[in-house]
């Protein structure tokens, strides 16, 4: 058969450049939807009157992805982004189905895998195209001649679908040279295709592993209540490392950690989720944030100097009502003061981590009972229209508006009102948000002492925690207590060097804790009824409530937890 030719150089000409405008402008697309509009746009009405675009469902991409499943959706039927109502080839004729599941061995299943395209009226084909439009019974209604054109979208290795280019009878045939047009738009789709779902893939499973590796819910300190936020970026390319942490540490003291690795990746996610762990790791040693971050940056570094990092590490201490505070390349956090005053803490930046040199300095300062502190990722106040420090500026007058309201706004709404219209955004970053208000213990609900490690410390510590219980009124809390306190005391008495801490703390429980600056943290065991002893620990098993050891960075500290009783109890 004799090809159909242009009539000049002129109409190839323009075919050339109309090729080269489409593929550019369906390579623009960010995502598998914006992919599909852009076809439609470039193909009608441009090179034809209506377009039918069905895909696998689930699409197969990947290197690994399986042989497609036989369901071929209907993934969008707007023919003609310009019109309300798409047209049809024959008006009233053709109806696109909505779902197709050709036959392995069926002529539509061969089309697709042979991945050229083909008219029409090409034998055999009517009942396929048929079949995509959902007129598998009535033939005739698919257009005639060359005014049809199924091309299959076939990917690198994969086929994606199929795509239905239709022209109405006011508009001359496809010619053999509108068949490899055609082609090369269906072969850029489905090229375009394979890249946005792979990338969304990929930002679903950083984003999941980056959630993962956010704690899931924060712990309720006593002194403290926190809350937090993480909203990942808009875009689904960008993907990062951003975490939050609230680690309670011995003393009833917590640890508060906010940090961004560099990149937008599932690397990044990744690394983040390693430093995490190191930082929960070094915060279980009790070590001041200054070696935190030092040890922490030692660690990043063997994870390659490509990857870097910024972090900020608070202490707070409610008895003291302290904050201690150390920075690695982190913006200042933000102090809401009980009166509604915002101040950007001044806490000397330090090196990011992962570059080396350490130096990094500590901050101490008062932490005022009402106050909120307020530690925040880039993204929150950083965008492509504003610099960091405008961002800031914002920030704090959003919490000064908060903080003016005549009913003070909860920990929650003080962080959505930190947000503002960020959370609707088209954001180019993530966003982590850690917000803590800080209460305070009262000092007489605190009494601690220091003891020599002699023999009659254990009888010593009994007196003193019998007499603090019954100023408490705590009188039914005094046996079991006395004896539980006796115990790791004496406990304490054999591997301490120095003097011994203990000290009780009555919030909603009642909570005793014994220091010593021995590193051997004791263990439970079953002593055999021959034995004269080993049995301390097993009875603060079966007494507290709670209880565990913790090493120091000076030595340990073993605590148990009793239930205060209720009020008709007390009195």
């Amino acid at each position: 058969m004799r090809r159909d030719r242009p009539k000049d150089a002129e109409a190839q000409t323009d075919r050339l450049r109309y090729l080269d405008a489409a593929t550019r402008q369906i390579a623009r697309g960010t995502d598998l939807d914006e992919t599909l509009q852009e076809l439609s746009r470039v193909a009608v009405p441009a090179f034809a009157d209506t377009a039918f675009i069905h895909l696998y469902a689930p699409l197969p991409v990947g290197d690994n992805a399986a042989e497609p499943p036989g369901i071929l959706r209907l993934h969008t039927a707007k023919a003609s982004p310009a019109a309300s109502d798409p047209p049809t080839p024959a008006p009233g004729s053709v109806r696109a189905a909505e779902v197709v599941r050709p036959a392995v061995a069926g002529l539509l299943a061969k089309l697709l895998r042979t991945g050229r395209p083909m008219f029409g009226d090409t034998p055999g084909i009517r009942s396929v195209v048929a079949e995509l439009l959902g007129v598998v019974n009535a033939p005739g209604a698919v257009p005639p001649g060359r005014r049809l054109i199924i091309a299959p979208l076939h990917g690198r290795s994969h086929v994606m679908g199929s795509v239905v280019l239709a022209r109405g009878p006011g508009r001359p045939h496809f010619t053999y040279d509108d068949l490899l047009v055609a082609s090369q738009l269906a072969t850029h789709t489905a090229l375009a295709i394979d890249k946005a779902v792979v990338r969304e893939r990929e930002a679903s499973v950083a984003d999941a592993l980056q959630r993962t590796m956010l704690p899931p819910s924060l712990p309720e300190p006593t002194g403290i209540r926190l809350a937090s936020r993480y909203l990942p970026a808009s875009r689904t390319a960008q993907v990062g490392g951003d975490w939050y942490d609230a680690i309670p540490l011995p003393g009833n003291r917590v640890a508060l950690v906010i940090g961004d690795v560099m990149g937008h990746s599932m690397t990044s996610a990744a690394i983040m989720g390693q430093l995490r762990t190191i930082v929960q790791t070094l915060a279980g040693l009790d070590l001041a944030p200054v070696e935190i971050l030092h040890h922490l940056d030692e660690q990043a570094e063997r994870l390659g100097s490509e990857h870097t990092a910024t972090c900020l590490y608070a202490m707070y201490d409610p008895v003291l009502h302290r904050l201690l505070v150390a920075n690695a390349g982190h913006l200042p956090p933000v102090l809401l003061h009980p009166d509604g005053r915002t101040e950007v803490l001044r806490v000397p930046p330090g090196a990011p981590i992962g570059v080396g040199g350490g130096g990094f300095e500590s901050t101490e300062m008062h932490a005022p009972a009402g106050a909120t502190l307020l530690l925040y990722t880039d993204g929150l106040v950083e965008s492509r229209h504003s610099d960091v420090l405008t961002g800031v500026e914002r920030l704090r007058a959003r919490l000064r508006s908060a903080a003016s309201d005549p009913a003070p706004p909860s920990l929650e709404k003080l962080c959505d009102r930190a947000l503002g219209a960020l959370e609707t955004a088209n954001r180019d970053d993530d966003i982590a948000l850690l917000a803590a208000r800080f209460e305070g213990v009262l000092p007489e609900t605190v009494a601690h002492w220091y003891m020599a490690p002699r023999p009659q410390t254990a009888g010593q510590a009994r007196r003193l925690t019998r007499r603090t219980l019954r100023h408490w009124g705590l009188d039914s809390l005094v046996e079991p207590t006395e004896l539980l306190v006796s115990e790791v005391v004496a406990n304490a008495v054999r591997f301490a060097s120095r003097p011994i801490t203990l000290r009780l703390l009555c919030t909603d429980v009642l909570r005793c804790e014994v220091e010593d600056d021995s590193s051997v943290v004791p263990r439970m065991r079953h002593a055999e009824l021959s034995d004269e002893g080993g049995r301390g620990l097993f009875l603060v098993d079966q007494l507290a409530e709670r209880w565990g050891a913790t090493r120091l960075s000076t030595g340990k500290v073993v605590w148990f937890e009793q239930p205060l009783p209720n009020e008709s109890a007390r009195r």
